[in-house]
């Protein structure tokens, strides 16, 4: 069985999610982007993030930390990591964290490059931030 990470851009609305295969880890891993989870004020379809998990059976976590330039917390980060610690105590899950500060603006000059307009509510960059934030934490190993 292939051994997969999971990386989640948290978001209130949305949650970008981006996974990629650790057994054929390379200079060229890919990093695929996934349809990102809807979120109410933060607090995700815990049965899709459950289905999602249950589909990839990921062998660790990663949540990117939103924090300020000078690397402290902001309530997001506070948040961003609460969801984190929810995924490790409901269902067992190894979650690293890792500060994913400019992934968002990152992902929307990405996007723009691809032909993106410019609604990011109608069109979230959430899953190319998650994508950031995997290949982030790939680099770092």
């Amino acid at each position: 069985m292939s051994k997969h990470a999971l990386a989640f851009d948290f978001g209130t609305k949305s949650i970008g999610v981006a996974q990629t295969n650790l057994d054929t880890l390379s200079i060229t891993s890919i990093c695929s982007e996934l349809p990102p989870l809807k979120a109410q004020e933060g607090i995700p379809n815990w049965q899709q993030l459950e289905s999602l998990l249950e589909q990839w059976q990921p062998h660790i976590i990663i949540v990117g930390l939103p924090v300020k330039m000078d690397g402290s917390d902001m309530e997001i980060t506070r948040r961003a990591r609460k969801f984190g610690n929810r995924i490790h105590g409901r269902f067992g899950y190894q979650v690293a964290f890792i500060d994913e500060t400019l992934s968002t603006k990152s992902a929307k000059n990405e996007a723009y490059e691809r032909g993106h307009r410019g609604n990011f509510a109608k069109a979230p960059v959430d899953s190319i931030a998650a994508r950031l934030i995997l290949e982030s934490w790939l680099a770092a190993q």
